[in-house]
């Protein structure tokens, strides 16, 4: 997948939006316009800060079903999501947490949205909302029976949770793209604001071939160059938050400094690549 058809860069970063707790979520607070008003002050901090795309979900509704999310769900995120679309010309993805691919799909063909996040698209993991598993045989069947072009970006051992089988990332990584046909890949830690290491994401990029992998967790401005040295994107949520608490709402200075640090990173690195061919030319 060419990542400039989308974002229009290939390294692209997109910032997530963290909706706060939507109709039949224990903490729901009985107000759908906080939630637009929150979700509109966050994409237009994303915005304004230079990120390349972003991401929606409903992060706040813990503790999650694992599969299918109730109706009222997908109406308030296709709602907010519509509104969002008309305030930023940034690409805007949906990840319906759990693992509610489905819905996320039909909200981003219905309002535009370019991609969604699934956390196992194959594969069983354990988690703590049970055994999650693989949804790739009916999400790739309905992405076609809507005739939709929204791209899958989908988790390899996906964060919270553990692999009932030996977790062999190559494999893993492998079977995403070739058997559950992943537009992209992401890569987390283990936990929310965990980073991957430096050797999972190489090793990753070697078995994803020419499908782009995602930084999916952890990135901050301090780590960030050394982890897209073996990415081609990033989704990043919780560093850009006021002193970095994913409950705080998003900072746009923090925003600012860490697009400027993914930025520097590949100026850097072009301007070493064009010294070092100068100087094999002459």
């Amino acid at each position: 997948m060419d990542l400039t058809k989308i974002f229009k860069t290939p390294n692209p970063v997109i910032g997530v939006v963290h909706l706060l707790p939507l109709p039949t979520a224990p903490r729901w607070s009985g107000s759908l316009k906080a939630v637009l008003d929150r979700a509109e002050r966050e994409a237009t901090a994303l915005a304004s800060g230079g990120v390349d795309g972003i991401i929606v979900e409903n992060f706040f509704d813990a503790p999650f079903t694992k599969d299918q999310v109730d109706p009222a769900v997908v109406s308030a995120m296709s709602l907010i999501i519509h509104r969002l679309k008309s305030m930023v010309t940034l690409p805007i993805g949906v990840n319906v947490l759990r693992n509610d691919a489905r819905s996320g799909l039909a909200i981003a063909t219905c309002t535009g949205a370019q991609f969604i996040r699934v956390n196992v698209l194959t594969g069983v993991m354990a988690t703590d909302q049970g055994l999650i598993e693989g949804c790739a045989h009916d999400l790739l069947r309905y992405r076609r029976e809507l005739e939709s072009d929204v791209k899958i970006f989908a988790d390899v051992l996906v964060k919270h949770a553990r692999p009932l089988s030996s977790p062999n990332l190559t494999v893993a990584v492998q079977d995403t793209i070739e058997r559950g046909l992943a537009d992209a890949i992401i890569l987390s830690g283990w936990s929310t604001g965990s980073p991957p290491s430096l050797e999972d994401l190489e090793l990753a990029k070697s078995a994803a071939g020419e499908t782009p992998v995602f930084v999916g967790s952890g990135a901050d401005i301090d780590n960030v160059a050394t982890l897209m040295k073996a990415a081609d994107g990033v989704i990043v949520s919780s560093s850009l938050k006021r002193h970095g608490q994913r409950e705080q709402p998003i900072d746009p200075s923090r925003v600012t400094r860490f697009v400027e640090a993914v930025q520097n990173r590949f100026t850097a690195e072009n301007s070493l690549f064009q010294k070092e061919s100068v100087e094999v030319s002459s």
